[in-house]
């Protein structure tokens, strides 16, 4: 067998030539398995990224404010409190020694970290008050109170 002739160049000697082409479906198929997985990625990424609670698919009532709205940034802790107490830090329900233990490391990391504290209407005072106490007593002396915007 003669490699490299291309078929029907005149030279057969009932050779059946080189198959030149490239098929390029196994390539498609791996390309769009890595745009379902990059686009599951991104959703996660997104879920549990800065701002944490009401961003994170939890739904929280917010109270209507003023103007001047705080956006998160990076840096920030964002404190969502539900309807029914319960704190979330991240997409994830925490208790108030671990939420003790998030501002602790909050303050070790960057001691101008702002808190975001996102209560749902219906959560008394008291409540919205014990999670700043406990960000004041680990050193975190920026705190904000979310709020959505007034219509």
């Amino acid at each position: 067998m003669a490699m490299g002739k291309i078929p029907g160049s005149g030279d057969d000697e009932g050779d059946e030539g080189v198959f030149a082409e490239i098929n390029i479906t196994p390539l498609t198929d791996i390309f769009l398995v890595l745009l379902i997985i990059f686009m599951v990625t991104s959703t996660v990424i997104v879920q549990q990224g800065p701002g944490g609670g009401a961003k994170a698919g939890l739904k929280v009532n917010l109270p209507k404010g003023g103007a001047a709205d705080v956006t998160a940034r990076s840096t920030d802790l964002s404190v969502a409190v539900l309807a029914d107490g319960q704190y979330v830090l991240s997409g994830n329900i925490v208790n108030a020694d671990e939420l003790r233990v998030a501002f602790d490391k909050a303050k070790a990391e960057n001691p101008e970290t702002l808190v975001i504290v996102q209560a749902d209407e219906g959560v008394s005072h008291g409540t919205v008050v014990q999670v700043m106490e406990l960000a004041k007593q680990a050193g975190l002396a920026q705190l904000a109170i979310g709020v959505r915007d007034s219509e």
